[in-house]
């Protein structure tokens, strides 16, 4: 079986019979990686990532813990998702989910994007759909990580708050340096694992669907949603710093403070032991 084989959805008795054929295309963020090595679902179409021919569609495996479902059927999705249970590290609940509708187009000068609408392919060959299953993969987690960077500023606020309204700092440095923990956490899988902005291997092969990817880029502002991403981790970690290196100084002072207390009483002592033996 070849691409162009891949199942379509049938013209329903209200469209018109020469409405174009389109595939459903359905992301799921399963969680933080997959375990992908020696897996066998399929046919494979793909080693880099892992993609399958799945019955009469297609699986495409992310290490980075996305599945991207390519023209399978509800209940085939499922049975193949719960195949992938176990390979899942750092499982979410629940998952986070894109879709979207890909549409045969007259030739490859139509290929395009309609906003909100189905993304216009020339045909549904293997290395169209995978420029599809990369992009939506990278927008699916870099919905999840914009929610996650969100969470880190909403305990950031209250922090900040009480240092402008009252000049305290919180005490909390554990939470403070959870704070930081998370910010690195997102950076490091931005940056390496999900590799937002470098382009999929598929480029290298077929270097003429180079136009096809960047108005997939375009769609789901790719770039746009990193560049704002990075600029929020790096508020964060800034943040966090500047808090962390507040809350040292207050300790440093407070330690310096004790030890001149303590000199004092010992001077105090040593003091009064002299002016006692002088009697």
């Amino acid at each position: 079986m070849n691409a162009d084989q891949l199942a379509v959805s049938a013209p329903t008795p209200s469209q018109k019979p020469d409405m174009a054929p389109t595939l459903r295309i359905r992301a799921l963020m399963l969680g933080d990686r997959i375990n992908a090595s020696n897996l066998e679902l399929g046919t494979l179409v793909s080693s880099t990532p892992a993609a399958f021919r799945v019955h009469a569609g297609l699986a495409v495996i992310f290490r980075y813990g996305v599945v991207v479902l390519i023209g399978l059927l509800p209940s085939e999705e499922k049975v193949l998702i719960d195949s992938l249970n176990s390979r899942v590290i750092g499982e979410l609940s629940p998952y986070e989910e894109e879709t979207a509708q890909a549409q045969l187009c007259k030739d490859e000068n139509s290929e395009a994007i309609q906003p909100g609408g189905p993304i216009c392919l020339a045909k549904f060959s293997d290395e169209r759909l995978l420029l599809v299953a990369d992009a939506l993969a990278k927008s699916t987690s870099l919905a999840r990580d914009e929610r996650r960077v969100a969470a880190v500023f909403d305990v950031i606020e209250p922090f900040a708050r009480e240092l402008a309204e009252h000049g305290r700092t919180p005490r909390r440095r554990k939470g403070i340096l959870r704070l930081i923990g998370n910010a690195l956490l997102v950076q490091q899988r931005v940056a390496g694992r999900v590799a937002v902005a470098e382009k999929p291997d598929v480029l290298w092969e077929k270097p003429q669907l180079d136009r096809l990817y960047a108005r997939l880029e375009d769609e789901y502002e790719l770039k746009e949603r990193l560049d704002t991403l990075e600029r929020k981790l790096t508020a964060v970690s800034e943040t966090a710093n500047a808090l962390t290196d507040i809350i040292d100084t207050q300790r440093s002072l407070r330690l310096e403070i004790a030890v001149v207390v303590l000199i004092v009483i010992e001077v105090v002592i040593g003091c009064i032991q002299i002016l006692s033996g002088t009697h």
